[in-house]
């Protein structure tokens, strides 16, 4: 067993689970036992264990691979957190994880566990793709191939939707409550969004279930925020050096640390609130404000660090041209935003261009330009719609959207959900109108964007600036 285990054998200086593992108990199941996760979800569950201990320990599912499960399975569910900034780094041991499980290789103990009324919270990070949204009705993709599979086998699912559904099924089946779903990908009302498409998967299997589902089921909106970016051997080296013992699940992170959650739970939920996640009747304001501010700016800055051939989102920043785009954009953007209750936008702002300047944080253009037309729509276009129908001319995200045309078509690639149809576009792109041939992919512009003159001839002008 790893020597991570021995936790007596530790530093001193290295934090550890202020609470008796041995008695923690499972109450959460969370889908994506990816590097966000391990930073954001079960830290903020460690922390509330500390100040108010129950049976609030996650089961980490992993839907596809097996390699992080096995990984946690010989740490014993222990891994470290390496916080870095400029003062220095400071190393925590997270213990909130009490059992792992690939979902591809053992779905029926996921499904146990699902069943049980121990869960009482279903949390995920499974990315904006995984769910199988149909960008044009915001229903399910029928297509989708998690979600196909799942419709046609609802009793062996392989999705998250169809996890979900099928746990409540036997739920219901059982006389036990629902669980609560709280969704903590970067969707816009995500609650809502992942209401809908459970409601429609269980509609196509069981109209019955879905009435249930409806009447006492919760979905939850929540903004989550925190910059981690994928590890490296150098996250690795770094972990050793500061534990003195091996963790293949270390990852890097940075101080800041956020949580909006609303209060709508079936049957309790861990004391989140002692570990500083702010509870609110509408997360929506703040939720629209990280998606338009913090991602919008950083799915401009990876492209532009692209096109400039950087690697990091802290290299960009160290250009002064490349941050003064970043600032103008959120300055723009925020014009569009409602204000938000405890947030100065300014100071936001500000803190924002000083997280990406962070010189201890390796995040990579290319990991955040992953999926790019799965995140354009919160990120960029719903602002640009916006600003255009307040009269604005909406210039800031007009420069963003053809940066990301631009970047792609000088890569010659792109990593996407939708990638044959933007690399058939790019490499259609013509001078006289170099973006129409992706204004012409299905579903992927609104029709208010499509129709704009104007601000189309502002996206082709971003375009042949860097041609």
């Amino acid at each position: 067993m790893n020597r991570l285990c021995n936790e007596a054998a530790l530093p001193e200086q290295v934090r550890q689970p202020g609470y008796d593992r041995s008695q923690l108990k499972p109450g959460i199941v969370h889908f994506g036992l990816g590097a966000f996760h391990r930073a954001h979800q079960a830290v903020y569950t460690q922390r509330a264990l500390e100040e108010e201990f129950g049976p609030w320990g996650i089961v980490a599912v992993n839907l596809r691979s097996s390699q992080p499960v096995e990984a946690l399975a010989a740490q014993d569910g222990l891994y470290s957190i390496t916080v870095r900034s400029e003062a220095g780094d400071s190393s925590e041991i997270i213990g909130a994880t009490v059992d792992w499980i690939c979902a591809a290789t053992d779905s029926d103990r996921v499904l146990q566990y699902l069943a049980s009324p121990e869960i009482r919270v279903v949390t995920m990070t499974v990315s904006e793709k995984a769910y199988g949204l149909d960008p044009v009705t915001g229903g399910l993709d029928l297509h989708h191939p998690s979600v196909a599979a799942d419709l046609a086998s609802p009793h062996a699912p392989s999705g998250i939707l169809g996890f979900i559904v099928r746990g409540l099924e036997l739920r219901r089946q059982a006389g036990a409550k629902p669980f609560t779903v709280l969704c903590c990908d970067n969707l816009p009302s995500n609650g809502k969004v992942i209401r809908r498409l459970v409601l429609e998967m269980a509609e196509h299997h069981n109209p019955h279930l879905a009435e249930w589902i409806a009447s006492n089921g919760a979905f939850p909106c929540s903004m989550v925020d925190r910059i981690v970016p994928a590890a490296t051997q150098e996250t690795l080296d770094r972990a050793e050096r500061l534990l003195g013992v091996t963790d293949s699940l270390a990852i890097d992170t940075e101080p800041f640390l956020q949580w909006v959650i609303e209060d709508s739970f079936t049957d309790g939920r861990p004391a989140w609130e002692a570990a500083g996640a702010i509870f609110a009747d509408n997360v929506e304001p703040y939720e629209k404000m990280k998606l338009r501010l913090l991602n919008g700016s950083h799915t401009l800055l990876a492209h532009l660090g692209i096109l400039h051939g950087l690697d990091y989102i802290r290299d960009d920043m160290a250009v002064p041209e490349l941050a003064v785009s970043a600032r103008a954009h959120m300055e723009e953007v925020v014009r569009t935003l409602d204000p938000v209750p405890g947030i100065n936008l300014p100071a936001y702002i500000d803190e924002l261009l000083e997280r990406f300047s962070n010189p201890t944080i390796a995040h990579r253009n290319l990991q955040i330009a992953l999926d790019t037309t799965q995140k354009l729509p919160q990120r960029l276009l719903s602002p640009a719609v916006d600003a255009l129908a307040s009269g604005e001319d909406g210039a800031a995200t007009a420069y963003a959207v053809g940066v990301w045309m631009a970047a792609v078509a000088k890569r010659g690639d792109c990593d996407d959900p939708r990638r044959e149809e933007v690399l058939r576009a790019a490499s259609a792109m013509n001078a006289a109108d170099p973006s129409a041939s992706f204004f012409a992919i299905p579903g992927l512009f609104p029709p208010a964007l499509v129709e704009a003159r104007a601000w189309r001839d502002k996206v082709n002008a971003a375009i042949r600036s860097f041609a």
